[in-house]
């Protein structure tokens, strides 16, 4: 596997932490947690994604991040209940709250605001590499977790979407090239994420789904992730049948996030 350098970092540092929570909360203990979960609180992810795009409107998985490796922290006014609160004022159909702590300045705490304060949807936005992140998502009352082709094996994705679905989360699984697309579709979630920016270079083009989408397979909800700046962008992916968006950074930076989510959108 052809795994970005700077992505290695980052998966040898949740092996670590991985290696450490569960010196302090052992894996049966998180299981047993995850599986006491009461199945009908789960919000359908999925679920929201597709009432909007059968709607004929841009379901948008609006996204709350602190900071981020390449641009530091993009909002210093951080608060997730208020800005799940904009983004649900403002038509997003779901939320991706950043949990990473070590690249991202993320929290679990964020995600159970965020998700406390709004009635939408929320997918767990995290390196996830082992089972035990799985089942730490269900105990967070995460809705859906992120699945990355490049940082897992084809047996890793299988097993940590048996797991999600076991639980009743949803699985948004992300692919950055025709190669890890082959490995997506030997998985069941119908949810499939486009990452227009190259982890490698981290150069961002619209192109990296433009040259995708004709190898897609019917079935499939396509989420365009990165690089969605101007209405252009939107109208550009709309006029090609992609209907769904990850936005976060535009957002972070904006004073209120759900005007910027209005302007970009609606």
């Amino acid at each position: 596997m052809n795994t970005p350098t700077i992505l290695k970092n980052i998966l040898a540092t949740k092996a670590e932490e991985v290696s450490y929570r569960s010196k302090t909360l052992p894996l049966n203990e998180l299981k047993a947690r995850a599986l006491d979960m009461d199945a009908a609180e789960l919000r359908g992810f999925y679920r929201a994604m597709q009432a909007k795009v059968d709607a004929g409107l841009p379901a948008v998985i609006a996204e709350i991040k602190k900071a981020s490796p390449s641009k530091g922290v993009l909002r210093e006014h951080f608060v997730p209940e208020a800005i799940a609160e904009s983004y649900e004022q403002a038509g997003a159909a779901c939320l991706s709250v950043l949990t990473d702590r070590d690249y991202f300045q993320g929290h679990e705490d964020f995600l159970k605001a965020a998700r406390s304060a709004c009635s939408l949807p929320v997918i767990r936005k995290d390196f996830l590499v082992d089972p035990y992140q799985i089942y730490e998502a269900r105990s967070i009352n995460a809705d859906c977790v992120l699945l990355i082709v490049s940082a897992l094996s084809k047996m890793q994705l299988q097993d940590l979407e048996g797991i999600a679905h076991e639980l009743g989360m949803d699985v948004l699984v992300e692919i950055h090239d025709e190669e890890e697309l082959q490995t997506a579709l030997t998985m069941q979630t119908p949810l499939l994420g486009i990452n227009n920016r190259n982890l490698h270079t981290f150069e961002l083009t619209l192109d990296t789904t433009f040259g995708l989408l004709d190898k897609i397979p019917a079935g499939k909800l396509l989420v365009t992730e990165s690089g969605i700046l101007t209405p252009d962008d939107v109208a550009l992916m709309r006029e090609r049948n992609v209907n769904a968006f990850l936005v976060g950074e535009a957002f972070m930076r904006a004073d209120n996030p759900g005007d910027a989510l209005q302007a970009l959108f609606f």
